[in-house]
């Protein structure tokens, strides 16, 4: 029986266009969501935009937009990231959807109340609109939020109120036994140690602070609060309102991926809610750090963005792809620099698989017309250990979120490969003798063909191009035999200057 695997993106805040933080979210979701396709598992993968909030409504009257306008807008804008990424999401929530996501929200807080969870306080505090949350002083630095460099507003309001504390023992029990699991294990660290601290939090805000967003039930003076209304998102778009199949298929989500920046919404806030609505609890929380750019975080409100759009652009999808997955640490942060970029694509890409399979398809088609009979009695056993081996240590990456280190394991089976043609020299055997070379050919097109499997996930256009150019299909039951018919084709990365 198939096993099922339901994967999330957090939704992008849409008070400004993309930047390549929320890109790499993205192909880091679609990693492995095309792994999981690999495995033959019922996925879905769920990517979209958080449309309310007072950002937001800021950012549109700044645009001279009306707030329907403006995330209408830019919500579009993230709908065409996922294509110029080649992202193979499912599914695009948006969270002014008032056919799917408003009726699973209000159906939401209904649950929440009918738990006798929400109550109604006077409440006086700081307001950081970045973070569209209410943040202590003891959070501030120099006066102001330390991620968003700006100063909380002073706020003294009535809000519904969400009893967190009620669940907070239940939550931590459910991260300390594994039952939710949060990857990578320092930041279970984090969780636990936030938990015990965690308070009661705010649910609405008056209208008249806050009109752009989902009203309360019967409570016309009061709008859902951005959180409330977010989170919900992972189950509004799967027919969390009408109970529909498609819930019931693929919830609890197996993996919600997000930045670190949201951890305690996602770990602590999420959970809690969902056990007052008596729904399952995500089986997993995966959190990447951020890409900083000269050790600052990339940030729209701090304004140092680099526009995903213009690298794909001038780089073309595949090496982005490439350089946000391996060059920045899936759990930690990483420095992105155009320099960075264009080395790896010269040294991993053009030098490294370029090569590869641009001299294997060469010495085929050049000494072989272009066809090779595979023998698998030819492959050595040393190259079998060794692929082996680092297939066993991408797979535990993958499944552990350490996709550097899995993209680490098939760059060092390419220096296998180009190593073992540099130590075989079959530009000479071709000559002197026939066998060693037919051996030859026959470890480097296995290792290529492998090669060409695990990059499926991480870069899809190259893989399809590799079988491509083999001659290969990925439905072959079995290599004895086959004919791999090689043409020679263009450069796959040729050199940037």
């Amino acid at each position: 029986m198939k096993n099922k695997f339901y994967i999330t993106t957090s939704i992008a805040y849409v008070n400004s266009v993309p930047h390549c933080g929320f890109a790499m979210e993205l192909i880091q979701a679609d990693v492995l969501v095309r792994y999981h396709r690999l495995l033959g598992n019922n996925t879905w993968f769920l990517t979209g935009t958080d449309e309310h909030g007072l950002s937001v409504s800021r950012s549109a009257e700044k645009a001279k937009l009306s707030p329907e306008e403006f995330t209408d807008k830019i919500s579009g804008e993230f709908k065409k990231l996922t294509k110029a990424l080649n992202i193979s999401n499912d599914d695009f929530i948006r969270t002014t959807d008032k056919e799917r996501h408003w009726p699973a929200v209000v159906k939401f807080w209904n649950e929440l109340v009918e738990a006798g969870d929400l109550y109604k306080k006077k409440y006086e505090g700081l307001y950081c609109v970045g973070h569209e949350s209410f943040i202590k002083k003891s959070e501030l630095a120099d006066g102001q939020c330390p991620l968003h460099k700006t100063t909380p507003e002073e706020i003294e309001e009535e809000n519904w109120f969400f009893k967190l504390t009620k669940y907070k023992k239940e939550v931590k029990n459910k991260i300390e036994s594994g039952e939710l699991k949060i990857v990578p294990e320092s930041r279970t660290k984090e969780v636990l140690n936030l938990i015990d601290d965690a308070e009661d939090i705010s649910f609405s805000r008056p209208v008249s602070s806050l009109k752009w967003g989902i009203p309360v039930p019967n409570d016309s003076e009061q709008t859902i609060y951005v959180w409330a209304d977010a989170l919900t998102n992972y189950i509004s778009a799967i027919g969390y309102k009408e109970n529909a199949p498609q819930f019931n298929k693929f919830w609890p989500a197996d993996v919600h991926l997000i930045g670190k920046d949201i951890l305690r919404f996602h770990a602590i806030y999420w959970p809690a809610m969902l056990l007052s609505a008596g729904l399952p609890l995500p089986k997993a929380v995966y959190v990447h750090g951020f890409i900083t750019v000269d050790g600052e975080k990339m940030s729209k409100t701090i304004g140092n963005v680099i526009d995903p759009f213009a690298l794909v652009e001038k780089y073309s999808v595949e090496p982005v792809r490439y350089f946000l997955l391996r060059e920045i640490p899936s759990n930690e942060d990483g420095d992105f620099s155009s320099k960075k970029l264009e080395e790896r694509y010269n040294s991993d890409l053009a030098n490294g698989l370029g090569n590869l399979v641009s001299r294997t398809a060469t010495l085929i088609a050049n000494n072989m017309n272009g066809e090779l009979v595979y023998k698998p009695e030819m492959i050595s056993q040393e190259v079998k250990d060794k692929a082996g081996q680092l297939f066993r240590g991408y797979t535990d990456n993958v499944d552990n979120f350490l996709l550097h280190e899995a993209l680490g394991r098939i760059w060092d089976l390419i220096g296998v490969a180009n190593k073992y043609v540099d130590e075989h020299k079959p530009w000479v055997s071709v000559k002197e003798n026939p066998e060693k070379f037919l051996a030859t050919m026959n470890n480097i097109v296995y290792v290529l063909y492998n090669v060409a499997w695990m990059l499926t996930p991480f870069m899809p256009e190259t893989s399809d191009k590799i079988f491509q150019t083999l001659g290969a299909s990925r439905d072959a039951e079995t290599l004895e035999n086959y004919r791999f018919l090689v043409k020679k084709d263009e450069s796959l990365f040729p050199r940037l200057k």
